[in-house]
């Protein structure tokens, strides 16, 4: 088939290599001239693991290929696609759709012949609907229609979530457009990945649920690291434990720094906002608390990291491994791991920062901070050291060496991701989010706990007469 995949950013220029991979003949579309040259020469403007490699195969193969021209897509494509960016209003929680009516309203006037418009991009329930008016009004005697087929990439596998995806949800009004989108993804159909298909209301829901649903899973259990660090407790254990359950799974259940990037957080709240347009605002109230317990990582870092410190930043060097909001990618948007350094560097540390992908735009949003290709360049002299961002690099760093860079052996990890046990062998100081040190007593051995045979020493009884042994 012939598509074209109008906006070339993270989710675009994946769509469309990936259309073009599985056998389609693809034009990507995009505003930015800039971006298209560096596409139709196989250069991906962005870091995605294995992107390169299917955009110069297909670029090469002559299935791909990109312009500026929306009269070009018009007369070139069957399927169009639309990509593009649905950030936060400014000044609000809700979505900014002004790119998604910028496509219809200058695709429109370009069609035809009989089409299909496809959605990909996160939207608000009901814009399929008011779109499909604006695309009847502006394109009165043309066949063609919209549906909706929303994305669930994760940044550092968005190709193989493209090409091998859990699901794939359509909402479409016709069966004329769900007959064709079953033509454009039948490999995968054919490989048995699950299809729902819906009404377009249903599958533009479908993301904002998905969305809302992780958001709680990760919020819910560093809350529960902020329950365990004032208990003594260990959050590693409670997930562990409460992730055997298959109601729950252990999926997602890993305390840390909380979630960031450019979907997440603005998805939750653009959710909420949307609800309230509906009246039905109390539904989903629970979300802006889950956007609050995710936030109040961030400072909670900020503070552990002052404590660790010695209670003021002001003439301390402290060095920031990560940049990126998740690791396998170059993307700095709304990220945990930037938050909180550019808090530390306001508070008057000396901040140095370091990250296998990320640095560059991490140094076009805060050039303040001091930035290093090197880990140990980073760490040289470093009075803390700070675990931002789990990049499977920083857990095989050599603790011994660090140890020997820094001024003082401390770390915090605010990701859970370092293998505490051995960076204390090798002399360090280590803080995690929800985990307690362990115990010591003379001699630097964890405490032993001896249950006499039979538990029947004179504690026993002390301890049951201190309990309400009735029934509830």
């Amino acid at each position: 088939m012939r598509l074209t995949v109008i906006g070339t950013g993270y989710l675009g220029a994946v769509h469309a290599a990936c259309m073009a991979d599985i056998g389609h003949e693809v034009l990507g579309v995009d505003v930015d001239a800039r971006k298209i040259r560096a596409l139709a020469e196989g250069t991906p403007p962005f870091f995605e693991p294995g992107l390169h490699d299917v955009l110069t195969r297909n670029v090469g193969s002559g299935r791909l290929a990109f312009t500026t021209s929306l009269r070009a897509a018009a007369d070139f494509g069957e399927v169009h696609f639309v990509c593009v960016g649905t950030p936060q209003q400014r000044g609000s929680q809700a979505a900014d759709l002004r790119h998604v009516d910028a496509v219809i309203d200058s695709l429109a006037p370009h069609l035809h012949r009989p089409c299909l418009i496809v959605g990909k991009s996160t939207v608000p329930v009901g814009t399929t609907a008011r779109l499909t008016a604006r695309l009847r009004e502006l394109a009165p005697g043309v066949d063609a229609e919209v549906a909706w087929n929303p994305e669930f990439l994760r940044e550092g596998f968005a190709v193989q979530d493209t090409l091998e995806p859990d699901r794939l949800v359509v909402g479409a009004g016709s069966s004329r457009a769900d007959e064709t989108l079953r033509a454009v993804y039948a490999p995968m159909l054919e490989a048995g990945v699950p299809y729902v298909g819906t009404d377009p209301a249903t599958a533009e829901l479908v993301k904002a649920a998905a969305n809302s649903f992780l958001a709680t899973k990760i919020s819910f259990i560093n809350a529960m690291a902020e329950v365990c660090d004032a208990a003594g407790a260990d959050v590693v254990t409670l997930a562990d434990a409460i992730g055997h359950d298959t109601r729950i799974g252990r999926r997602f259940l890993s305390a840390g720094l909380g979630f960031g990037g450019g979907c997440l957080p603005k998805d939750i709240r653009a959710f909420t906002a949307r609800a309230e347009e509906l009246g039905v605002g109390p539904a989903v109230a629970f979300l802006r608390q889950i956007d609050e317990i995710n936030l109040r990582q961030r400072s909670r870092t900020v503070a552990l990291a002052r404590d660790l410190a010695g209670g003021t930043f002001s003439g301390r060097r402290v060095a920031v491994l990560g940049a990126t909001f998740k690791p396998d990618s170059d993307d700095v948007r709304d990220s945990p791991a930037l938050a909180v350094a550019a808090a530390i560097h306001d508070q008057g540390a000396e901040v140095h920062v370091h990250d296998p992908q990320g640095l560059d735009n991490a140094r076009r949003v805060l050039p303040a901070l001091r930035y290093a290709t090197d880990v140990s360049a980073a760490c040289r002299d470093a009075d803390l050291l700070l675990h931002l961002t789990e990049w499977s690099h920083y857990r095989r760093l050599d603790p011994v060496a660090l140890a020997a860079v820094v001024r003082a052996p401390k770390v915090l990890d605010a990701r859970n991701g370092l293998e505490a046990d051995r960076w204390r062998a090798a002399g360090w100081t280590v803080h995690a989010l929800g985990r307690p040190a362990p115990a010591t007593v003379a001699g630097g051995q964890p405490p032993r706990v001896v249950i006499p045979h039979g538990a029947s020493g004179s504690a026993a009884p002390a301890v049951a007469d201190s309990l309400s042994l009735s029934p509830k």
